[in-house]
């Protein structure tokens, strides 16, 4: 995690429109925000911070970030996207195999690269209100990922790959558009939270009740409901159920 002693350059909310050339002088930074600037353009001069562990780009106009993103391997506490005017991210995104959290949320995103595969040590993936229907085939290799937040896009199903995050614990697709409970699903031992909330739900698998770590599954706003021999296994076992 970032340390309290580390070279870092908070710039957060000064109105700067664009980021001064001597930022991308100071190679020694550990940590560099740049939320709230009005930022709309990040110079390809950013792959000079080689030693970066943390960027927070959050709540700026951006509309593309550059691929030399890709060069700063050593980003691995925090990548803050969010709350900008992405429509794509860039391949080289997946270069960043040490990072551990992205923000990617409240963009105009309707799809992620397969590349986004390559962030293997990545444990909490925030993606929420974008324009997603769908997510890479190969979302399976993102074998550390704990936590998975989706809600508010258009997805319709989850990729089988999903089967193999065997250490996701925290599953968000609330304000989507499922008309069944993905069935990837049913493979994760770890998952303790799954929202289903406002989708298309009008039946709910008996499997859901077999989800060993289960501790809280939310249907509200679906016309889906736990049969009463599922609703009694999952009581039983301690697991708040609402509808």
């Amino acid at each position: 995690m970032t340390g309290a002693d580390e070279p870092t350059l908070d710039l957060w909310k000064q109105r700067l429109g664009h980021v001064p050339e001597e930022v991308w002088r100071r190679t020694e930074l550990r940590v560099l925000i740049l939320a709230d600037n009005d930022l709309t353009e990040l110079s390809p001069a950013v792959a000079a911070l080689r030693r970066l562990r943390t960027l927070d780009l959050g709540h700026n106009r951006l509309a593309e970030v550059p691929p030399e993103l890709g060069e700063l391997t050593d980003l691995s506490d925090f990548l803050y996207l969010h709350d900008n005017h992405l429509t794509a991210l860039p391949d080289a995104l997946g270069r960043l195999a040490a990072l551990r959290y992205l923000n990617i949320g409240e963009n105009r995103l309707s799809h992620l690269p397969d590349a986004l595969a390559g962030l293997t040590s990545l444990r909490e993936l925030r993606a929420e209100h974008n324009r997603l229907t769908a997510l890479p085939a190969a979302l399976g290799r993102l074998r550390a990922l704990r936590e998975l937040h989706l809600r508010g896009n258009a997805i319709t199903e989850l990729p089988s790959s999903t089967a193999a995050l065997a250490d996701l614990r925290h599953l968000d697709l609330r304000d989507n558009r499922l008309t069944a409970v993905p069935e990837p699903l049913a493979a994760l031992p770890r998952l303790r939270h799954l929202d289903l909330r406002s989708n298309q739900l009008v039946t709910l698998p008996d499997w859901v009740a077999e989800l060993p770590a289960l501790e809280k599954l939310d249907l509200r706003w679906n016309a889906a409901r736990p049969s009463p021999a599922a609703l009694a296994e999952l009581t039983r076992r301690g697991c708040a159920v609402l509808y």
